[in-house]
């Protein structure tokens, strides 16, 4: 067993949730194996073709995470690890939400020229061994980006998400670098799904939400209300100036816990987390559902070892 590598207590957590076919009439190769060259990678950075040769063909590797982002595979498996620490009361309600920049490494930033994609810009069709189902599912990046955006140092990845009291990722959203913190707030939050184990509906809603300034607008205010949840969000200057403005007119100030407020840091420490992740602190995927795929890897590895 080499560093990073599952133990048998994670690997027997993870074993029951996995596919058992690969849908050719044939069986998979090792699952431990090739998740423990995945996490291998995802925990170093290192490029698919150097993987130390104890993980088996590196290729077979690279396609199954390939596989496993494009089918919502890793999705699933992070969800019932959320669902096992829901039932043992074990999940903190109290969530937070941020975003964090991504530095694109050069190697992915080069899509339309290196990802072959069926009616993209190479012309190129994709082999039998390409993945069947969408390749951008939601939160993936888009089919046109691939999560990309180009700014004055490059190209950048913006990784949303939440997480709850205990600094663990509860939902990932990935888009270009260059877009906006509150326009994907309904998309981090709505991702929140942690099945019951057992009979019952999956649990979708917080006990309570923190964000920063960024949050700080109308829709995202009139959305946490429309669905019961407690925020507390401070109010930027330029709104408080304007509502002042208007005097009565303008209506009693949000409300707003300093105490609350002040747990807001998990976040930021659930960002540190997945960022030791190196595949995740740099994109080297080139399509944005391998890298939601890659970062959704890194999250379950979080929940599994704390």
């Amino acid at each position: 067993m080499g560093r990073g590598d599952l133990s048998d207590a994670e690997w027997e957590r993870l074993r029951p949730f996995l596919p058992v076919s690969n849908g050719r009439c044939s069986r998979w190769r090792d699952h431990r194996q090739v998740i423990d060259g995945i996490l291998h990678r995802v925990r170093t950075g290192v490029q698919w073709r150097d993987l130390p040769e104890r993980f088996g063909p590196w290729k077979t590797v690279y396609e199954r995470h390939r596989l496993w982002s494009g089918d919502g595979t890793w999705e699933r498996l992070l969800q019932q690890v959320q669902a096992e620490a829901d039932a043992a009361g074990e999940i903190d309600w109290d969530i937070s939400v941020d975003s964090t920049i991504v530095r694109a490494h050069q190697h992915a930033a080069g899509v339309g020229a290196g990802a072959r994609v069926k009616g993209g810009p190479t012309g190129r069709t994709p082999g039998r061994d390409a993945v069947a189902k969408p390749r951008c599912p939601p939160g993936g990046g888009g089919a046109g980006g691939e999560g990309l955006g180009r700014s004055r140092g490059g190209f950048t990845t913006k990784l949303h998400l939440s997480a709850d009291g205990r600094c663990r990722p509860l939902s990932l959203v990935v888009t270009p670098g260059q877009r906006a913190d509150c326009t994907q707030f309904k998309a981090v939050l709505e991702k929140i799904r942690v099945p019951r184990i057992g009979p019952g509906r999956p649990r979708k809603k917080p006990e309570s939400l923190a964000a920063d300034k960024a949050y700080s607008n109308r829709p995202c205010r009139e959305y946490l209300r429309q669905r019961g949840i407690r925020h507390t969000i401070p109010e930027k200057t330029d709104s408080q100036a304007a509502r002042l403005r208007k005097g009565s007119r303008g209506g009693l100030p949000p409300g707003f816990d300093e105490e609350r407020y002040k747990k807001r840091n998990t976040i930021e420490r659930a960002i540190n987390r997945l960022k030791n992740a190196r595949a995740v602190a740099t994109r080297y995927d080139k399509r944005g559902y391998v890298y939601l795929g890659t970062a959704t890897a890194a999250a379950l590895t979080i929940w599994l070892r704390t």
